[in-house]
């Protein structure tokens, strides 16, 4: 992924997204862009110009914390946007080095004993470590029975996006498959920006735009998010619909990788369902909890 294409096309992005209006700016009768002009966004970012031009060419490399910031603003970016930006200004300049998570073989990695024994302590929802490029690593038995079409397809080798966009199940699986996909998008998006030098995740990003028009699309958007907390609706071929909380939480001993938890209301449909697909993955006899995907 080339960085100064990447800066150029977020940037670009994200200037047509903020209308004059929005902006507090007169609108104009001949307007030929959908959002700001250039000379707007300098005005509002006080600079010149001829330096936002520069910038949005795609030229981030020793570029102040002040000046991103004042872009920032100008271009009303959220805190998942003004992350990505500062990311992209870091791998421009060569600074992101030591700050790049620890690059990993999804077939060597192998869960260390405590995070085992973690996974296997929680045993009233699905649970499941991943990295930024949506493999699953690491599940307990909830998960692996949760996510049981996910595994059911070799091809999908584990991993959500692939699943996502590839797999027709995917679109039983996801009610809301729209919403699905465009989460699915935006955290690669975001993953590519902090780790922009990640083989595996540009190999999976070219085969995802070469097979799939839906994500070929949603990609070129350049959204980018924080995955953290949220609701989200599933319908499981044993357990039926199910509504259900999610956390994510960042491991701070491996670097790059995060651990989600899936709980549902306390006296809801959907309890009673994670009780029926536990009961369920008892039935299959599913893989031990905790096993590495």
């Amino acid at each position: 992924m080339d960085n100064r294409e990447e800066v150029r096309e977020f940037l670009t992005s994200r200037r047509a997204k903020i209308t004059p209006e929005r902006a507090g700016l007169p609108a104009g009768s001949r307007r030929r862009v959908p959002g700001l002009r250039r000379s707007e966004v300098a005005a509002l970012a006080d600079m010149s110009v001829e330096y936002y031009a520069k910038l949005e060419r795609g030229n981030l490399a020793g570029v102040s914390p002040a000046v991103l910031e004042s872009v920032a603003r100008a271009l009303q970016l959220d805190e998942a946007e003004r992350a990505h930006l500062l990311h992209l200004a870091q791998a421009a300049d060569g600074s992101d080095a030591l700050t790049r998570p620890r690059r990993r073989s999804t077939r060597q990695w192998t869960p260390h004993r405590g995070l085992r024994w973690t996974l296997d302590a929680i045993t009233a929802g699905p649970a499941f470590v991943r990295n930024g490029r949506m493999d699953v690593l690491a599940a307990n038995q909830l998960a692996r029975a949760f996510y049981s079409d996910l595994y059911a397809t070799p091809r999908n080798q584990a991993n959500l996006a692939r699943f996502n966009f590839l797999d027709p199940a995917a679109r039983r699986f996801y009610p809301d498959w729209e919403q699905a996909a465009d989460i699915a998008v935006a955290i690669l998006r975001t993953e590519a920006g902090r780790n922009p030098h990640d083989k595996d995740l540009h190999d999976l990003v070219g085969e995802l735009s070469t097979r799939s028009d839906a994500f070929r699309t949603r990609w070129g958007a350049h959204n980018v998010r924080h995955h953290g907390t949220g609701t989200k609706r599933f319908h499981h071929p044993a357990a039926g619909e199910l509504t259900v909380a999610y956390e994510a939480l960042e491991l701070a001993a491996e670097p790059g990788l995060t651990l989600t938890v899936y709980t549902a209301e306390p006296g809801s449909p959907s309890e009673e369902a994670l009780r029926v697909l536990a009961s369920w993955a008892a039935s299959q006899g599913a893989d031990s909890p905790a096993h590495q995907a």
